[in-house]
């Protein structure tokens, strides 16, 4: 029986468009995961708090656990691991009808894949498929790269 914490910014509650990147280290072993909030199988953009619970759901039929299904697919204990999250965000609120949802749904997916792309051009082993069809916007997509590049430092030396 040991004692843990966690702590974070309420902030992070605030449902609507994010993009996050997990930090995840076992052992040695060290590799992210690039995700965004605002999924296409419904008009709602969670918090990041949210998928953060969905992520690292152990049960067997959990259906949002990419991060999770990952870790294990690399022989990975989740038990053993240590997981950081780091957000940006909310880019956009949440949006009240399925038709404007798409719409920045769509704005966030390039986003995502080219925020992937970056990390892995700079060395980093990223987990995931990201694809897209979309080409981002460059003025955002150059926010998020300095954003993220700032947040990362730590974990990146």
């Amino acid at each position: 029986m040991k004692v843990h914490y966690i702590s974070f910014s309420g902030a992070i509650l605030e449902r609507g468009f994010w993009l996050y990147v997990w930090h995840i280290q076992s052992g040695a072993r060290v590799f992210f995961y690039v995700g965004r909030t605002g999924d296409s199988s419904s008009k709602f953009a969670a918090s990041p708090f949210a998928r953060l619970g969905q992520h690292l759901d152990v049960r067997k039929n959990a259906t949002a656990n990419m991060l999770l299904r990952h870790v294990r697919k690399m022989g990975l204990d989740p038990l053993a691991c240590k997981f950081d999250l780091i957000t940006l965000g909310p880019l956009f609120p949440e949006q009240p009808t399925l038709e404007l949802h798409r719409e920045f749904r769509d704005r966030m997916a390039p986003l995502e894949a080219e925020l992937a792309t970056y990390l892995r051009s700079k060395g980093l082993e990223v987990v995931g498929n990201h694809r897209t069809n979309t080409v981002a916007d460059t003025q955002l997509l150059a926010e998020v790269q300095s954003a993220f590049d700032e947040a990362l430092a730590g974990y990146t030396r």
